[in-house]
């Protein structure tokens, strides 16, 4: 029987079934339903259908930490919040609040309760006001919790049901396959009252993994969720998924029951009454990656992680071979699934995601120039016992200040041609707060600190930041303006609809170029992106400007002849070439 033909608590007892092979599938079902649906809430009569209709070119979101805005003296969420209505109303309707809650480490991802915000950011209530104007995104960081937390500590005393909680393993077994994105050893010793037991840690020994095996581990992650949807979030990112199941003598990524809890919560999703979005976060390969669409049953959206190196890669080589031939082969995403398109994050620039994509003496160019800069080297742990690259560590903004050739005088106008491509690819685009504002690297934070990462995790001073966003000559409003202007001229164009029709145009190397198509076929926008330093022109021709209809670049407001002799692209120059412009008011609901 087709999927989409059966019940909801046909389809819900089916994947119990697939993840829970050896309990009853009727009770555990009917204990996800009170767990996502406690008394007084319902679900949908019929599930929300895949469609188009999740996002718009309206769309846009800024990723930050909670405390990336601070002043010592204002909560730091109230002062995130006045950062958004006065600077980005209108550039952006989404905003990623990094792990707000009680932590112990790595920033937040090593969470010691998720039903709490951090006190030291403000509190629930600042969290719904944010929420009230602004699309919001949380993490579920559900492969692991705090070792210093109330949950572990309950393990190690023996205490139900948390003795049960934590994934434990044997040195004696085969853990040789198992993938791992850190160096660090996998199993760590710890001491409980049934005496030393060893404990799966796949990110740090602060960072210890749950046993999804136990059912009780999904109900109480789906009990959060709820809580966290009630609190006003929209978007649920999916933090480290991949690894959720764990199994000696596999890989332990990518597991079959993992794919069936994500299919779990995309059922209850599409049920509830509010719009949710998943968002999977799996930082490896392209097909891995793209596996976490499913059927049209998986996430919503997964992250673009090839992008970041490969944007990186063409304005340091000032050519997109590499770029175009990946996004040639790109898919489209699948009916009610888009991509989030980024360069930048919270974390480093991963490499993984360039295997097999740039060859190695380029990746090898491209971390050499980033180190050239001030940039770091994160390594992880490979099945031989070896360590290759997993990440770079650089702000960036302070990685686009060189090429191979070395630095120029190019710098503003290259990070935004970066940016803009992020704008004019098929998916949603996200911009990490400390690319809208220009910082560098923060070297101090990661002296005081003692990890890489905090290379691009500043804190900025809210007075400081404000007078330099109120110099036009400063970098941060530079920045600032430049990528505003474009995401308030992206949000008017039906053409920039996240699943609008996409074909990547074969020009000249040092040019990127895409085709979009507006779903109801009225607009067509060709952006074309210089990504060298050189003047390049391209034939009219060589991207079908049909004659006949007014074509102008809606970035300079320059009309663009279909019979003319050539269009220039000055250095890290992006057009985009419209027959038609959209609506002059953006709407930024």
């Amino acid at each position: 029987m087709p999927e989409l033909t059966l019940s909801f608590s046909q389809r819900l007892a089916a994947l119990v079934r697939r993840i829970y092979p050896d309990l009853d599938a009727d009770i555990l079902a009917s204990q996800i339903v009170d767990a996502f649906w406690p008394e007084g809430s319902h679900r949908r009569k019929r599930a929300r259908p895949p469609g188009n209709n999740l996002w718009s070119e309206h769309d846009a979101v800024l990723i930050t930490y909670g405390n990336s805005i601070q002043d010592g003296a204002h909560k730091p969420l109230d002062l995130l919040h006045d950062f958004l209505l006065r600077r980005m109303k209108g550039v952006v309707n989404g905003v990623h609040i990094l792990p707000f809650f009680p932590f112990t480490s790595d920033d937040g991802f090593a969470v010691t309760d998720y039903r709490a915000v951090n006190p030291q950011l403000g509190d629930w209530s600042d969290i719904r006001r944010i929420a009230g104007d602004f699309h919001l995104m949380s993490d579920l960081v559900l492969n692991h919790v705090s070792s210093q937390g109330p949950w572990f500590n309950a393990y190690r005393q023996g205490q139900p049901p948390y003795d049960g909680f934590f994934f434990e393993a044997s040195p004696d077994q085969d853990l040789a396959a198992v993938v791992r994105p850190r160096t660090t050893p996998l199993l760590q010793e710890v001491e409980t009252s049934n005496g030393p037991r060893h404990v799966w840690c796949t990110f740090s020994h602060d960072q210890i993994d749950l046993d999804f095996r136990n059912p009780e581990v999904l109900l109480e992650m789906l009990r959060i969720i709820r809580l966290h949807v009630d609190q006003g979030v929209r978007i649920l990112r999916l933090d480290a998924v991949a690894f959720l199941w764990k199994e000696a003598g596999t890989p332990s990524i990518h597991m079959p029951q993992t794919h069936a809890i994500v299919q779990l919560m995309r059922l209850l999703a599409d049920y509830a009454t509010e719009t949710l979005v998943l968002l999977t976060e799996t930082n490896v390969p392209r097909a891995e990656n793209l596996s976490y669409f499913g059927n049209r049953n998986e996430a919503h959206a997964v992250y673009n992680f090839p992008l970041p190196p490969l944007i990186l890669h063409a304005m340091m080589a000032g050519t997109a071979r590499y770029l175009h031939r990946w996004q040639a082969g790109m898919p489209p995403a699948q009916l009610g699934c888009a991509y989030l398109n980024f360069t930048a994050s919270h974390d480093g620039i991963g490499m993984r995601p360039a295997e097999g994509v740039l060859p190695p003496q380029e990746k090898a160019q491209v971390i050499d120039t980033v180190r050239g800069i001030g940039g770091l080297l994160s390594m992880r742990a490979t099945p031989d016992g070896g360590e290759e690259p997993y990440e770079l560590n650089c702000s960036w903004f302070d990685a686009m200040r060189a090429t191979f050739a070395g630095q120029d005088d190019h710098h503003m106008q290259r990070f935004l041609c970066s940016q803009t491509i992020v704008m004019s690819l098929e998916g949603i685009p996200a911009f990490y707060i400390h690319s809208m504002l220009a910082t560098s690297n923060d070297h101090d934070a990661v002296e005081r600190r003692g990890m890489n990462r905090a290379i691009n995790r500043h804190r900025w001073d809210y007075p400081t930041l404000l007078d330099r966003l109120a110099d036009p000559a400063s970098d941060q409003s530079r920045a600032l303006q430049g990528l505003s202007r474009l995401l308030r001229l992206r949000a008017r164009q039906p053409a920039f609809h996240p699943n609008a029709t996409q074909f990547t145009l074969a020009l000249d190397d040092r040019l990127f170029g895409i085709w979009r198509q507006s779903l109801d076929r009225h607009q067509s926008v060709f952006a074309i992106h210089n990504v060298s330093a050189d003047t390049v022109t391209v034939d009219p021709s060589a991207v079908n400007l049909i004659e006949g209809d007014s074509w102008a670049d809606l970035i300079s407001g320059e009309h663009i002849d279909p019979t003319g002799p050539g269009i220039p692209f000055a250095p890290y120059q992006c057009r985009w070439i419209a027959n038609r412009e959209g609506p002059r008011q953006a709407n930024s609901s």
